[in-house]
């Protein structure tokens, strides 16, 4: 497997990151948190729970994979795209020498677009078959260098350093620069969003999973992404760190053509999130 180059953390956008609300109310809670701790007797517990409770809410806001309260987050295509019946194939955590073949061969099939979020590591390790994913018409998206699983857990600069090595990876294997990112598992904290800001790089999640990382039944899978489908939906899916079925088989490969046939059944049209995002 090939070894990263370094890459210089990226450069400060030109106008600064606007700080979402609930980072801002935090900042003035702690102050008011440490002031009334200092001046006010006998309300150093109170002020220690207030941080704590401070602390939680935003916990939880970043281990919330679809929440926006951190900054800005896709969860749907914008309406143009819906209004042309248009949806979004996500699939995660390859490239995959095994599914990956497999799954563009579906697509082909159905005549179908998706867009790949890709390791790094991996399209150092397949950087032929990264290239055909794009070369097929798909797009490929960034998802971290390595898919660390303290990911939620870095800095700024632990941010930078995952992420933009990756853009590097794979704007030189592919030659496209990534415009999207999604978080391992979607998983963050307030220190992701001015990252990507500085990047130009877009927070995408999801509108709906199947969980077929862990989920070895295709039936359930499928159900979970065809529930209340209609236009405008980002669904997820993985040809990395895919579940089996009983009979060893990859879940996606046995989730993809009844959803692609629903879909068309449907009207709906499955595009690459740049696609989607362009109008």
């Amino acid at each position: 497997m090939g070894e990263f180059r370094a890459m210089p953390p990226a450069l400060a956008a030109s106008e600064s990151w606007p700080w979402p609300p609930i980072v801002r109310a935090s900042a003035g809670w702690h102050l008011l948190a440490v002031a009334g701790g200092v001046l006010v007797p006998g309300a150093t517990p109170w002020a220690i729970g207030a941080i704590v409770l401070n602390h939680a809410v935003i916990t939880a806001a970043g281990l919330t994979p679809r929440s926006s309260l951190l900054g800005p987050n896709l969860t749907r295509l914008p309406e143009a795209a819906a209004a042309r019946c248009e949806v979004a194939i996500t699939i995660d955590d390859g490239p995959d020498p095994e599914v990956t073949p497999q799954v563009l061969d579906l697509l082909d099939a159905h005549g179908q677009r998706a867009t790949f979020f890709c390791i790094a590591e991996r399209v150092l390790a397949h950087p032929e078959l990264a290239r055909e994913i794009a070369a097929r018409g798909h797009s490929i998206q960034n998802h971290t260098a390595r898919h660390r699983h303290n990911f939620s857990f870095l800095g700024p600069r632990g941010f930078a350093a995952e992420i933009s090595r990756a853009q590097q990876v794979l704007h030189e294997t592919t030659g496209e620069r990534p415009s999207c990112f999604r978080a391992p598992a979607g998983l963050r904290n307030p220190f992701l969003a001015p990252v990507l800001h500085r990047m130009g790089l877009s927070l995408v999640s999801w509108t709906r999973r199947g969980f077929d990382t862990r989920e070895r039944s295709a039936a359930t899978v499928l159900a979970r992404l065809t529930r209340d489908l209609r236009a405008g939906d980002i669904l997820l899916l993985h040809d990395g760190n895919a579940a089996r079925t009983a009979a060893g088989r990859p879940v996606v490969l046995e989730v993809l053509p009844p959803l692609l046939a629903r879909m068309h059944a449907d009207g709906l049209r499955a595009v690459t999130l740049p696609e989607a995002l362009a109008a």
